[in-house]
């Protein structure tokens, strides 16, 4: 038989437990509630009356249909349902409700059977959490952490209700006793940390890191001072040994004299959380930072590093793939000790071995745990770099099914590889390897640039070299022909004559090719001048006796100095103020005896325009070689337009023909390039301004240069005839003749060419005249 000591005893234990569990329902930010098997609330505390916006007269035995639309009210009977069919409980159902001012919220549901002491199925307990604001809901839930027991009539079923109740909890959720001894665990705590309550029952949770004591002292203290605790973040470990990183919310429950007699404590696992949040932050920086590194070596370091810091490792590298040579090397490596580094750069192995070699041949990450028992191992690269390499994780790095390489971490300091390190790496590799490729790709670039310089560095000079040595045998076979037709202008057969007219006819194309030669490649060097001019005067009278005994010549020292001056001397000339419009008229009329023989309209619409800053000789090359070029280029019957006139920038001159044009490849060519658009054989048979005569790409090439060093414009605008697609085709030279059958008029439209000459006035460049001149 009881005694009345025995029953204040057993008050005082109930009355604990029931407070215990009074904090919890009371106190909670998510809605408890009790349905009967039709869906009428029967109980439920403050926090659902506040969800759903009505005081609890209003809630007490109504319908849960009554608080949302048909649809809804549809979609939580089938839930309702569904738990009654089965007998288990659900989670995370939805539901939209509309509040008594009209709002609608969202909510999750949870919801299990309520049985009676015969197990008869009588209603449906569960929670209602409301997440129309994700941020709100969060805090509630902090809130809804400190945990007790509502006060019941009958302690043992209020027990029941409640423990229901936390074992529904998503989150980690334990009661302790006043000696840190667990008294609860929920089935969460379990799951996510791997200790069941019967392991833990009266003893201290196993679960705080050595190095974070202190600091977990620190936060019962708090705890205790303050009586309540919230957003504490530390670290802790599972059953398995894994660290987690856990958000702490607790709360100080009392006995009925008001003394401490426990804690509840909720812990929400943030470690994915985080972890995203760190992969998304570096991701980010390696983005804003990515821009700023141009060079292959400069990105690979960023990268190296940011996985460096961001796994907690002490080596990390990027192994790029040798397609060539079947070899891997490693591009950049970032250690703690810089030599390792240094040397691993200096370690080239077969694509098909180490653990590399294994993912290039899969595809697919591998995690090495412990380097001394797996087989993929190459333990070479240790030897080579005397490290040793204790665990890795190796992921590809690929391009659209191509893998270039391998992201690489190794020794992690804190625990093991596991899968978000894998997912981690996976991330940062995807990301990073197409920034990587396209560096490599312009690395190459540069490089294949340089060597593209080099080469023309040497052309220039073979150019120039042998434009130096074309001049004088060129000046020696000029002046015998000259010589030779001396001798034969006596002989009466004259049959001699066309074959004298043909070998001077070739020998000044190459004169003329060689000086446009001089114009590309002009240099302040006058060597040979200079070496000639001296020797001249050093000789000057022994040559002037022999010459006078041998040839009866006066004044022959004056005439060799002067070919030597004409040969060997400076040509640079220099800008002048020059009339466009009246220097391109009167050079049109001194090379219209030139073009007389050809059937050709050339038309003139020359107009008043502002002078020009340029040398008189470049603009009479420029001039006559574009008037030159558009003749040749147009069959007979044609015509060419020369325009002066005033343009966007300044004076402009354009010369139009109606001939066979040219190509697209070759318009993107003839600029840049010694590029010819006919035979050159057809030197041997045609004169200057004969239609098909041309084929120097020197002429306009020879203009660019000069329009870059002079400062003008040259546009050029060509449609290649219809019937003459490729450069062999074949023009009968007049349009009359034409093998296709058209009308002339028809001839002239199909094809042309436009170059467009743009200056700029005289006064942007000419140096201004003072007041004395």
């Amino acid at each position: 038989m009881q005694t009345e000591d025995d029953l204040q005893l057993r008050e005082k234990e109930t009355k604990v437990r029931e407070d215990r569990y009074r904090v919890l329902i009371e106190d909670v930010a998510d809605g408890f509630y009790e349905v009967d098997l039709h869906g009428n609330f029967k109980f439920f505390n403050d926090a659902l009356c506040g969800i759903f916006g009505y005081p609890a007269e209003e809630i007490r035995d109504r319908n849960f249909r009554e608080f949302m639309n048909a649809e809804n009210a549809g979609i939580a009977f089938e839930a309702f349902n569904s738990i009654y069919r089965a007998g288990e409980g659900v989670v995370d159902i939805s539901w939209e409700i509309a509040r008594k001012d009209g709002e609608e919220r969202h909510l999750e549901i949870s919801a299990n059977l309520i049985k009676d002491e015969q197990g008869q199925k009588i209603g449906f307990r569960g929670i209602a959490r409301d997440v129309t604001d994700r941020v709100l809901a969060q805090q509630a839930l902090k809130d809804s952490e400190v945990c007790a027991l509502e006060l019941s009539r009958t302690s043992r079923r209020a027990e029941q209700r409640y423990r229901a109740f936390l074992e529904f909890l998503p989150d980690p959720v334990f009661v302790f006793n006043i000696d840190n001894t667990v008294f609860y665990l929920n089935p969460a705590f379990e799951k996510v940390f791997g200790w069941s309550l019967e392991e833990l029952k009266g003893k201290i949770v196993p679960f705080v890191p050595e190095n974070l004591k202190a600091e977990t002292r620190v936060g019962i203290q708090r705890l205790f001072k303050e009586k309540v605790l919230h957003g504490f973040e530390t670290k802790r470990l599972t059953k398995d040994g894994l660290l987690l990183d856990i958000i702490i919310d607790g709360a100080i429950f009392y006995d009925e004299e008001n003394q401490p007699a426990g804690q509840v404590i909720t812990l929400r696992d943030v470690t994915r959380e985080k972890r995203d949040a760190r992969i998304n932050q570096a991701l980010f920086r390696i983005a804003k930072a990515l821009h700023l590194y141009r060079g292959l070596d400069e990105r690979l370091k960023l990268v190296t590093k940011e996985v460096q810091d961001l796994m907690g490792v002490e080596g990390a590298s990027v192994i790029l793939l040798d397609e060539e040579k079947k070899e891997f090397y490693f591009r950049e490596s970032v250690y703690d000790d810089d030599e390792t580094g240094q040397k691993m750069k200096e370690i080239r192995f077969p694509a098909d071995k180490g653990v590399a070699g294994h993912v290039y041949r899969t595809g697919q990450p591998l995690i090495v745990p412990d380097t001394s028992k797996d087989p993929h191992f190459f333990s070479r690269v240790d030897e080579k770099a005397h490290y040793q390499t204790r665990s890795m994780l190796d992921v590809p790095l690929q391009i659209q099914n191509r893998m270039i390489g391998v992201l690489c971490a190794v020794n992690k300091k804190e625990g093991a590889f596991d899968r978000p390190d894998v997912e981690l790496l996976s991330a940062i590799a995807n990301y990073v390897a197409l920034p990587i490729e396209n560096a490599a790709i312009n690395e190459e670039l540069k490089n294949s640039y340089q060597e593209v310089k080099s080469l023309n560095r040497a052309k220039d000079h073979v150019i120039h070299h042998l434009s130096h040595e074309l001049k004088t045998p060129i000046s020696i076979l000029a002046a015998s022909l000259s010589l030779l037709r001396k001798k034969l202008s006596g002989i009466e057969d004259q049959n001699w004559e066309s074959i004298l007219q043909r070998a001077q006819r070739n020998l000044d194309r190459l004169l003329d090719m060689q000086y446009q030669i001089e114009d590309i490649l002009r240099e302040k060097d006058y060597k040979t001048y200079y070496m000639l001019s001296s020797l001249l005067d050093a000789c000057a009278d022994e040559l002037e006796v022999l010459v006078a005994e041998e040839l009866e010549e006066k004044d022959i020292i004056g005439r060799l100095r002067q070919r030597i001056e004409e040969l060997f001397g400076p040509h640079d000339t220099q800008p002048e103020v020059i009339p466009l419009d009246q220097f391109v008229a009167q050079k049109i009329k001194a090379l219209e005896p030139r073009f007389a023989h050809r059937k050709c309209r050339v038309e003139t619409r020359i107009a008043k325009v502002p002078a020009i800053w340029v040398p008189p000789d470049v603009l009479a090359k420029v001039v006559e070689g574009l008037v030159r070029n558009a003749i040749e280029n147009t069959p007979d019957s044609g015509e060419i337009i020369i325009s002066v006139r005033n343009g966007e920038i300044g004076p402009e001159l354009e010369i139009k023909d109606t001939g066979v044009g040219i190509s697209e490849e070759n318009q993107r060519l003839i600029f840049e390039n010694y590029f010819t658009t006919h035979d050159t054989m057809q030197y041997s048979s045609g004169q200057p301004y004969d239609f098909g005569a041309g084929g120097k790409g020197f002429d306009l090439l020879r203009m660019r240069i000069f329009s870059e060093r002079y400062h003008f414009r040259l546009n050029l605008i060509s449609q290649r005839c219809s019937h003459l697609s490729q450069d062999s085709d074949y023009c009968s030279g007049n349009i009359e003749d034409c093998v296709h059958g058209r009308q002339a008029q028809d001839c002239r439209e199909s094809g042309g060419t436009i170059i467009l000459v743009q200056f700029y006035p005289s006064e942007r460049f000419a140096p201004a005249k003072s007041g004395l001149e």
